[in-house]
């Protein structure tokens, strides 16, 4: 069952986050696996836990490219002699890939896997010249002339 939500009265008053809301209303038909969460931990940092049980550190891909993070796993086939019987099997293992859209100047921190729970921080670090800064009104400007010169 797809859950419809209409998002447009939130679009009007969250500027810069087109692209999460877009992120919400596509994601409703994606395979749901491995289960996730995001969290603000605060102003400019955040973390996604994925649920991997039964995954190891090195059954683990993790990549980062330009606005995009995929998080991968594939399960190392059993070796020769270490097959399990099982009676039943309720743990999902399957091979999976999750891919998440990161906002501009986004970038991953660290990655840890403990509990079966992978969590990634990110933080965003907005270059100086793109923060914002106060223009003060009516200052000595030089003069055009003196600028040449300098040049």
């Amino acid at each position: 069952m797809r859950n419809s939500f209409d998002w447009t009265p939130y679009r009007r008053s969250t500027v810069g986050f087109d692209r999460l809301f877009d992120f919400f209303e596509t994601s409703g038909s994606a395979d749901n696996y491995p289960p996730f969460d995001i969290e603000k931990i605060a102003d400019d940092h955040f973390r996604i836990t994925v649920a991997v049980a039964g995954f190891k550190t090195d059954e683990i891909d993790i990549t980062a490219q330009q606005n995009m993070l995929t998080v991968s796993g594939r399960k190392a086939p059993a070796k020769e002699g270490e097959e399990r019987k099982l009676l039943y099997s309720g743990i999902a293992t399957r091979a999976f890939e999750r891919r998440f859209q990161l906002a501009d100047f986004v970038r991953v921190d660290r990655a840890d896997l403990g509990d079966g729970l992978l969590t990634i921080d990110l933080v965003r670090e907005v270059p100086e010249a793109m923060k914002p800064h106060k223009i003060a009104i009516g200052g000595d400007m030089p003069a055009i002339e003196d600028s040449k010169k300098a040049a």
